[in-house]
C-alpha cells in the first residue's frame, strides 16, 4: 500500500467519484477509502481501495498508510464534528499528512453554523495544511433531484423565487480538485467555484427545453409545499431540508456570484448548464 500518497474520502459519491476518475486518468498514486471496497469506481478501477469509516478509527492507520495528501469530504448524514471528523483529524497528523484538500460549500466562511464551517475552522487549527473547495448549487441536482419531475412533468420545483445561481458542473470541481491534490502553491488557500454564468430558474427551465425539445417549465412552491411534494416522491426529510436551504440562499441573492477560480484552477471555462443538459439528456427522456 505504500506506494499510494492520495487518499479520497467519499469515493462513491458524486465529486469523489470523479475525482478518483480524473486520478486514475492522470495515472496519479491514488487510493480510494470506502466502507466497502470490494465495489469499484467505474473508470478509477486500476486503484487501490480500502476499508474506511469516519465511525471506525480502527481502520485509520491502514489507509492513511503512506499517504501525505487527502481530499476529505462529509457524508451529509455526520454532523457532530468532534466526534465524526476530529479523530480522523488527529490520525492524519499522526500520519504526517502534508496536505488535506476539503470539499465545504459555497458561504461557508459566513455561516459558523454550518457542518462544513465548523470542519474548515478545525482543519485550521490542527496544523495541518489545507485547502478549501467552496462549489456553488451542483447542476447535478437537476438530473438528481429534480429528474423525474423534469421527466415526467416537464416541471422544476424549487422555491428559489427569481434568484440566481452560479451553477457548477461536479465534474468541473473535481477537475480542479485533482489539480490541487497533484499541484502545488494551494496551502491555507479557500476557491469559490462556480459556473461561467448565473441563471435564475426560469432560464435553466428554458435552457432544458431547449436541448429536450419539448418545454420544461419553473414551479415556484413554497417551502412547505416544496417539502411535501419531495416526502410524496419519497425523498428524505434530511434531503429536503438541505434543498430547502439551498433554494433560501438562492432567494435571498446570496448564489449569483460568478467567481474565475474555477476557470483558474483547471485551465478552461467552466462547463455551461447547457453543455451539461446535452451531456445528460437522457436522464430525462
Amino acid at each position: 500500500m505504500d506506494a499510494s500518497n492520495i487518499l479520497v474520502t467519499g469515493a462513491s459519491g458524486t465529486v469523489g467519484r470523479e475525482v478518483a476518475k480524473r486520478l486514475a486518468g492522470q495515472a496519479a498514486p491514488a487510493r480510494l477509502a470506502r466502507r466497502d471496497p470490494s465495489r469499484v469506481v467505474e473508470g478509477a478501477e486500476a486503484l487501490e481501495r480500502v476499508r474506511f469509516d469516519f465511525h471506525d478509527p480502527s481502520g485509520f492507520a491502514e489507509a492513511l498508510r503512506g499517504v501525505d495528501r487527502v481530499f476529505l469530504l462529509r457524508p451529509p448524514q455526520l454532523a457532530d464534528i468532534r466526534r465524526d471528523f476530529e479523530p480522523f483529524l488527529l490520525a492524519m497528523l499522526q500520519a504526517d499528512v502534508k496536505r488535506v484538500v476539503f470539499l465545504s460549500v459555497r458561504g461557508a466562511e459566513r455561516n459558523p453554523l454550518l457542518p462544513h464551517r465548523r470542519i474548515e475552522k478545525a482543519l485550521e487549527r490542527s496544523g495541518l495544511a489545507w485547502t478549501h473547495l467552496r462549489p456553488n448549487d451542483w447542476m447535478q441536482n437537476f438530473a438528481t433531484v429534480h429528474r423525474d419531475d423534469i421527466r415526467t412533468r416537464g416541471e422544476i420545483w424549487a422555491p428559489a423565487g427569481k434568484g440566481r445561481t452560479s451553477f457548477v458542473d461536479a465534474r468541473d470541481v473535481a477537475e480542479a480538485a485533482a489539480a490541487v491534490l497533484t499541484g502545488e502553491g494551494h496551502e491555507r488557500r479557500a476557491y469559490a467555484l462556480t459556473g461561467g454564468e448565473a441563471l435564475d430558474l426560469d432560464e435553466a427551465a428554458a435552457v432544458l427545453s431547449d436541448v429536450l425539445g419539448r418545454r420544461v417549465a419553473y414551479r415556484n412552491p413554497g417551502v412547505v409545499a416544496f417539502l411535501r411534494h419531495l416526502r410524496a416522491a419519497g425523498r428524505p426529510l434530511a434531503l429536503g431540508l438541505v434543498m430547502t436551504g439551498v433554494y433560501t440562499v438562492a432567494r435571498l441573492g446570496l448564489a449569483a456570484g460568478v467567481s474565475p477560480e474555477l476557470e483558474r484552477l483547471i485551465g478552461r471555462p467552466a462547463t455551461s448548464l447547457r453543455s451539461f443538459a446535452e451531456d445528460h439528456a437522457a436522464v430525462w427522456r
